[in-house]
């Protein structure tokens, strides 16, 4: 175990000692950050060797620069993560680790239990309330891989925190990887079964404002806190008139059936497939909004926190322009024979002919 030169500046603020597991992911990185902003002593759960990634790199960098204390290790090494546990005190600890790692997650439940000291654990979800969700295959397994996580924690007497955060505030692609990698559509919309299905959506930095919030919350030991802000209630329909409204035109609108994304769940590409699972169990089966939050286990961030606003849409959506904006320059200069390297863009063309029409 090795540890970066930036413990003296992350162990002199006050606060709970958290370790972070998946901090260069989307998630992870939030939160990250939202933990660092409320002056609790920050570590982060790094693999040995460089980054697969110049972005991963450069998350690391970042959020060493802003006070966080680098730790080199894998939470599937039991002796390792009781001595990190141990050594550094660790009150709080969090994972945002990626689908692919969920189950790795049952070694890091027996050190905790091993240990017995740690104050509260938030497990990889941040998402649906995954006991109450159904989705097809391939997500299904997905849930089940977490549920065995959620046993495995209840069962060791863990003190933890669900977060169900719902979906992120972008338009939500049934085809790619995750809602952050894609700016809305301006050739055409994807519109899922009739529509009218709705939806919670919030905010990345919301996430991990309210995840380091609810870690300091007795009320929320034991229990699923579910992000429904009421302000962020919207159906694919009314998400598209939303952009429209921020474009200043109409767009077409192409149906996604139910079997659509059935048959595109079936093709088992993952990760995209795990996607369209999920944007079925969202859109067709309404799987955010079909349950009552009528368990004792259940409580509702709003409620706990009324004086905390969550970001609208509307201004998450204002956001959206100016990278749409940048993004048809930079196509445009890629096009033109620049060495200029267009940002990610569904379509780059249609979306420089669509502005360029404006």
């Amino acid at each position: 175990m090795t540890a970066s030169t930036a413990p003296v500046l992350a162990n002199a603020k006050m606060g709970g000692r958290t370790l972070i597991v998946g901090s260069t992911g989307f998630i992870g990185r939030l939160i990250s950050e939202a933990c660092l902003d409320s002056g609790r002593s920050t570590y982060l759960l790094v693999r040995s060797g460089s980054p697969a990634s110049t972005n991963k790199a450069q998350t690391i960098h970042s959020l060493q620069n802003k006070g966080a204390t680098i730790l080199i290790g894998t939470i599937t090494d039991q002796s390792l993560m009781e001595k990190i546990l141990e050594e550094y005190k660790i009150e709080v600890v969090i994972s945002a680790v990626g689908g692919e790692s969920i189950l790795d997650q049952l070694q890091l439940v027996n050190a905790l239990k091993s240990v017995g000291t740690v104050k509260r654990f938030l497990p990889s979800e941040f998402g649906h309330d995954i006991d109450r969700a159904d989705p097809v295959e391939p997500g299904l397994q997905m849930y089940n891989e977490k549920k065995q996580v959620r046993r495995a924690i209840e069962e060791a007497g863990i003190p933890y925190t669900y977060i169900c955060c719902n979906s992120i505030a972008a338009w939500p692609y049934h085809d790619n990887t995750h809602p952050a990698d894609v700016l809305p559509p301006l050739d055409h919309f994807h519109i899922y079964g009739d529509g009218n299905v709705k939806a919670y959506f919030v905010d990345g930095t919301d996430i991990g404002r309210l995840t380091i919030k609810v870690i300091n919350d007795k009320r929320t030991i034991n229990k699923a806190v579910h992000f429904r802000p009421p302000n962020n209630l919207f159906s694919i329909n009314e998400l598209a008139s939303l952009w429209e409204k921020k474009i200043n035109r109409n767009l077409p609108r192409v149906t996604i059936t139910e079997d659509d994304l059935l048959n595109a769940a079936n093709e088992m590409r993952i990760p995209e497939s795990i996607v369209a699972a999920f944007t079925h169990d969202i859109f067709i089966k309404g799987c955010q909004i079909n349950f009552a939050l009528d368990r004792p286990t259940d409580v509702e961030a709003t409620s706990l926190y009324p004086d905390t606003p969550f970001r609208s849409l509307d201004e998450c959506f204002d956001d959206f322009v100016p990278l749409i904006i940048d993004g048809r320059v930079m196509a445009e200069k890629s096009a033109s024979g620049s060495a200029t390297e267009a940002i990610k863009l569904p379509g780059s063309e249609a979306y420089a002919i669509t502005l360029s029409a404006a």
